[in-house]
């Protein structure tokens, strides 16, 4: 199953780090026979009808090699960190395909932090 790791409140319009792995409690195979293809994450915006598509990782190197399964030198690893703004709260969505058992989901709730807005004044001294 997919894990979402990110601050659960954020700035409006401030960029920060969503970091999405695979086997993060129980590890998960990463064989030639037995990976994980992809990774894509979107995001739900609290209230609004659309879902919003984040961005898609595509793990291509499993051990293929023409000498044999497994036997390639390039053996990817099912994890992805990534940089991203928000202007609302709401959902973060991740899938991940496995070659063998199909699609995982996982989601992580972000609230936008509060704006405190901060009152100016001109102070005059006499």
């Amino acid at each position: 199953m997919p894990v979402i790791e990110c601050p659960a409140e954020v700035k409006a319009g401030e960029p920060f780090v969503v970091k999405v792995t695979i086997g993060k409690e129980i590890a998960h195979p990463n064989t030639t026979e037995h990976h994980i293809r992809w990774i894509a994450v979107f995001f739900q915006p609290e209230g609004e009808k659309f879902t919003y598509h984040v961005g898609t990782f595509e793990f291509a190197a499993h051990g293929d090699s023409s000498e044999g399964t497994n036997k390639g030198p390039v053996l990817t690893e099912p994890e992805l960190a990534f940089s991203l703004k928000l202007t609302k709260s709401g959902t973060l969505h991740a899938l991940a395909l496995c070659n063998i058992h199909g699609l995982w989901e996982s989601a992580k709730r972000i609230r936008r932090a509060p704006q405190i807005e901060v009152e100016s004044r001109t102070l005059t001294t006499w």
